[in-house]
C-alpha cells in the first residue's frame, strides 16, 4: 500500500511521494500521517497516570479530561463541551446523525460510519504532550469503498483541545478522485447558553489576512459568510494586489463559553477555515481541504492535525494556547530586549519622498519628548530588489551620513524595505512604475513563476525571488548585512509581509510548488537573526498591513505591530491579539497614533488626524507617531506637531515613558464584547493598571469617544486593600478591596486606573 504524506518538522519542508502521477494540487495537500507525532514514553511519564477518561459504546466515545468533554459520534462528528463550576457548558449542537462530509468523484458521501465499539486505545504522547490519551476509529463507505481512519489526540497539558486527524485508503478496485473534505466540522448555536439569544449571536474571531484593514474581530450576523483562506496568496482589488499568510484560527464565543477550529502544523498549508450562518440561525464552521488527489487501489492520503478547543473568556485565550502548542512543535516565542519596548517615531509623515533633512530636522522634538529611536520608511530606494538609496533624495553616502548624524545625536535608526520582491519592469504601485532591478537581470532564474512560467505576483503587484532558493537566502543575508552593518542601521521595519506564490519555476526543482510557500519563513528567519547577531539591541518590526500575521514569519520578528490600524478599534483588538500569539510581555508597537483617527476623502486620500495614545499605552502596547516638524506647508498639516499637539504629545509619552505598561504583563481578565465598558488590565511592579473604554468609542473607527457613567470592576486584585488612580488626569478614586474591586467612574472616551497596594497595619 502506497501512502501519501510529508512531515511538518523537517526544516527543508520536502515532499517525498512515490509515483508523481497524483499530480501537483496533491503534493500540495499531502500531510504528516498521525503515527509520526507519536514517540516513546520518556521513564518519567511512563511512571505517570493520564488524568483523562474514556467510556467507549457502539454509539459514542466520551473522552473527559478535568475541564472538558469531548464525545465522538457514529458519523465523526466530535462534540465539544467546557466543564466549569459542576456545569457543562457549550456552543455545539450538532444532530446525533451529523454528516462527516467528504467528496468523491464529484460527490459528497455521507455513508462513512464508524466501528466506535472496536476503537484502538492507547497512550498519546509526543512533543505536544508526556501524557494523554490516543484513539482510533475506523469506517467505510460502502458506496465507494473509502475506508477512513479516524485519530483523536487529548493530552493532559492541553486539557481544553481535542487534536484531529485522518487518513482516507482506497480499499476498492478502482480510482477514486479525494475533491474536497472537511474537518472538525462546526454547528454552534449561542441559544445552548442564553435562550433569548439567537443562534448565530455570538463573536468571533477570524485569523485569515484577506483584506486591508478588514477587521478580525467582529460580531456574527443573521447572514454572515466568510471564506478564510489562509497559507497562500489571496488576491485583492486594491493597489496591495496580493495579500494571504494569516494565522490558522478560527474562534467564536458567548458570555459563558467559546469554541476555536484550526490546524497545528508548524507549516502555513493552504486551506480554508469557512464560516457561514446558517437558514435556522446555526453557525457552520470548518477546517476544508482540497486535495483534488486521485488514489489508486491501496493508496492513502493523510491529512494534517486540526483541532478544536473549548473555553471561557474571548479570543486571547484559544490563540494563547494554539501559540503553545506551535512552540512546543518547533516554533519558539522570540525574546524580547529593551529597545523593543522604545517609543519609535516615523519619517512616513514626510511620506515617499523624505529627504535626510527632514528626517534630521526632527531631532530637537525627538529629544525634547523623550524619543530615541526614528524610522526611515518607504521609499527611499531606486527599486524593489537592489535596495540602493534614490540618487534625488539619497544622494552619494547622504544614507551612510544621516545613519552617523542619528547616531551622534542619541537616536536609532530602523530602515523600511520588503524581502523577496522585485521590479521586472512590469506594474506600478502608487503612483510608482516599475524599472528591472539588477538583481533580475542578473539572476533572471531566481524569480518564482506561475503555472504559465511567468513572473508571480506578491504584495504591491511586485515579481518575487523564490525563497527555496539557497541563492536567494544568501541574497538576503547580504542584504541584511549591508543595512546592519556597512550603513549601521539599528533594525528593520518590514512592511506589506503576507504570503509569497507557489512557485511552478522548473529550474528550482522544486518538489512541490508550495516549496516557495513554506520556504518564506526561512528568508524572514535569517534576517531576524542575522540582524539579532550584529546588534543584539536591534528592533526587527513586521507589519502584515491591515491584516493577521502569518505562520510562515510571526516567530521571526521582536516587535509585533497593530499594521496600519483603521481606527481606535482595530489598535486595542489587534494588541490583545499579539499579546495572546507572542506572550504577555511582548511588545507590540501601536502603529502612528495618528491612525487613531482615520478619514478617507477619496480611495487615494487618507487622513490621519489621530491623537488617541490611551489606546496602546492602557492596552500594554509601544507608543508611536509619524509627525512632522518644523512647518513645512499645507501638504503636511494633518500630521504636523503644532504647539497644542505637542503638549498632548509630551504628556502621553512622559507617561508612557515614566511606566512602560508594554513591559508589564498583560492579564486576560475581560471579555470583549461583553464587558462593558470594553477593559483591560496590566500587572506591572506590584500594581495592576486598568483602561476602559466607552461603548461607542470601543465600536468606533475614530477616537473621538463619548461619555460613559457606571460602575466598573477592578479584577484579578490580591485580597487586601489598593489605592485607586486615575494617573492621566491626577484624579483619586480612593480605595478598592480585592480580589474583585467595584468603583463608580464617569469619563469621556477612556478611563485608565492605577491601582497600588495599601500596607497592611
Amino acid at each position: 500500500m502506497q501512502h501519501h504524506s510529508y512531515s511538518s518538522r523537517e526544516r527543508e519542508r520536502r515532499i517525498w511521494f512515490s509515483r508523481t502521477l497524483l499530480g501537483l494540487a496533491m503534493l500540495c495537500m499531502m500531510q504528516i500521517s498521525a503515527c509520526s507525532r507519536r514517540t516513546a514514553p520518556s521513564p518519567a511519564a511512563a511512571s505517570k497516570e493520564s488524568r483523562i477518561q474514556l467510556h467507549v459504546g457502539a454509539d459514542s466515545i466520551r473522552i473527559q479530561t478535568p475541564s472538558a468533554q469531548f464525545v465522538l459520534l457514529p458519523s465523526g462528528y466530535l462534540q465539544s463541551a467546557l466543564l466549569q463550576e459542576g456545569k457543562s457548558l457549550t456552543l455545539d449542537d450538532a444532530a446525533p446523525n451529523a454528516e462527516h462530509a467528504v467528496s468523491v468523484n464529484g460527490h459528497d458521501i455521507t455513508d462513512i460510519g464508524f466501528d466506535l465499539a472496536h476503537a484502538q486505545i492507547s497512550a498519546a504522547t509526543g512533543q505536544i504532550g508526556a501524557l494523554g490519551k490516543h484513539i482510533e476509529a475506523s469506517g467505510q463507505s460502502p458506496s465507494t469503498g473509502l475506508v477512513e481512519k479516524l485519530v483523536i489526540d487529548v493530552y493532559d497539558d492541553f486539557p481544553t483541545v481535542a487534536f484531529i486527524s485522518a487518513s482516507f485508503t482506497n480499499a476498492g478496485s478502482h480510482d477514486l478522485q479525494l475533491d474536497s473534505l472537511a474537518m472538525v466540522e462546526r454547528s454552534l448555536n449561542a441559544a445552548l447558553g442564553d435562550s433569548r439569544s439567537a443562534p448565530y449571536q455570538m463573536w468571533s474571531f477570524h485569523g485569515a489576512s484577506i483584506k486591508w484593514g478588514k477587521d478580525d474581530v467582529l460580531p456574527i450576523s443573521s447572514k454572515f459568510s466568510q471564506e478564510n483562506p489562509f497559507g497562500a496568496p489571496v488576491e485583492t482589488k486594491d493597489d496591495l494586489g496580493r495579500v494571504g499568510g494569516g494565522i490558522p484560527v478560527v474562534a467564536f464565543w458567548t458570555r459563558g463559553v467559546g469554541e476555536a477550529l484550526g490546524h497545528v502544523e508548524t507549516i502555513p498549508l493552504t486551506l480554508s477555515i469557512p464560516v457561514q450562518t446558517e437558514a435556522d440561525g446555526h453557525v457552520h464552521a470548518e477546517v476544508r481541504l482540497a486535495p483534488n488527489a486521485t488514489l489508486r487501489p491501496g493508496e492513502t492520503y493523510s491529512t494534517p492535525h486540526a483541532f478544536v478547543a473549548v473555553y471561557s473568556g474571548d479570543y486571547y485565550k484559544p490563540l494563547s494556547i494554539w501559540s503553545k502548542i506551535v512552540d512546543r512543535e518547533g516554533l519558539s516565542r522570540p525574546s524580547n530586549n529593551d529597545e523593543n519596548y522604545a517609543v519609535s517615531w516615523c519619517g512616513w509623515g514626510y511620506e515617499e519622498n523624505v529627504t535626510p533633512k527632514q528626517m534630521l530636522d526632527t531631532v530637537p522634538k525627538l529629544k525634547d519628548l523623550g524619543i530615541h529611536w526614528a524610522t526611515l520608511d518607504d521609499r527611499w530606494f531606486n527599486n524593489y530588489g537592489d535596495w540602493r538609496p534614490r540618487s534625488d533624495t539619497f544622494p552619494g553616502d547622504s544614507m551612510q551620513k544621516m545613519v552617523q548624524d542619528f547616531h551622534q545625536k542619541g537616536i536609532k535608526v530602523q530602515i523600511w524595505w520588503l524581502p523577496l520582491a522585485v521590479e521586472n519592469g512590469q506594474g506600478h504601485y502608487d503612483g510608482l512604475k516599475y524599472e528591472v532591478s539588477d538583481v533580475v537581470k542578473q539572476h533572471p532564474d531566481w524569480l518564482v513563476l506561475d503555472k504559465n512560467e511567468k513572473p508571480a505576483r506578491m504584495a504591491r503587484n511586485l515579481a518575487t525571488l523564490c525563497p527555496a532558493v539557497p541563492e536567494v537566502q544568501a541574497y538576503y543575508k547580504r542584504l541584511t548585512e549591508r543595512f546592519i552593518k556597512d550603513w549601521d542601521f539599528d533594525g528593520h521595519k518590514l512592511d506589506n509581509i503576507y504570503s509569497v506564490p507557489l512557485c511552478y519555476n522548473p529550474k528550482h526543482h522544486h518538489k512541490s510548488p508550495m516549496d516557495s510557500v513554506y520556504a518564506m519563513g526561512d528568508v524572514y528567519k535569517i534576517i531576524f537573526q542575522t540582524t539579532r547577531a550584529l546588534k543584539p539591541d536591534s528592533v526587527t518590526q513586521s507589519c502584515p498591513c491591515g491584516t493577521p500575521p502569518s505562520l510562515a514569519w510571526f516567530r521571526y520578528l521582536d516587535q509585533a505591530v497593530t499594521a496600519d490600524p483603521v481606527g481606535s478599534v482595530q489598535v486595542r483588538r489587534r494588541m490583545k491579539m499579539y499579546k495572546a500569539l507572542l506572550g504577555p510581555n511582548a511588545a507590540v508597537y501601536g502603529d502612528h497614533v495618528e491612525l487613531t483617527k482615520i478619514s478617507f476623502a477619496s480611495h487615494a486620500n487618507e487622513r490621519d488626524t489621530g491623537q488617541d495614545f490611551a489606546s496602546t499605552l492602557g492596552t500594554g502596547g509601544v507608543l508611536g507617531t509619524k509627525f512632522t516638524w518644523p512647518d513645512y506647508g499645507p501638504k503636511f498639516k494633518d500630521v504636523q506637531l503644532t504647539p497644542e499637539k505637542e503638549a498632548h504629545w509630551k504628556q502621553w509619552i512622559g507617561l508612557y515613558n515614566e511606566k512602560i505598561l508594554s513591559k508589564g504583563t498583560f492579564r486576560n481578565l475581560y471579555v470583549y464584547g461583553y464587558d462593558d465598558p470594553e477593559g483591560y488590565a496590566i500587572e506591572k511592579d506590584g500594581k495592576m493598571y486598568y483602561a476602559f473604554y466607552a461603548p461607542s468609542f470601543a465600536a468606533s473607527r475614530t477616537s473621538s469617544g463619548d461619555h460613559w457613567s457606571g460602575e466598573v470592576q477592578l479584577r484579578g486584585l490580591a485580597p487586601g486593600e489598593y489605592k485607586v488612580t486615575d494617573y492621566v488626569n491626577g484624579k483619586d478614586y480612593g480605595i478598592v478591596t480585592g480580589p474583585s474591586g467595584n468603583l463608580k467612574a464617569d469619563f469621556n472616551g477612556s478611563l485608565l486606573l492605577e491601582a497600588m497596594p495599601v500596607p497592611a497595619h
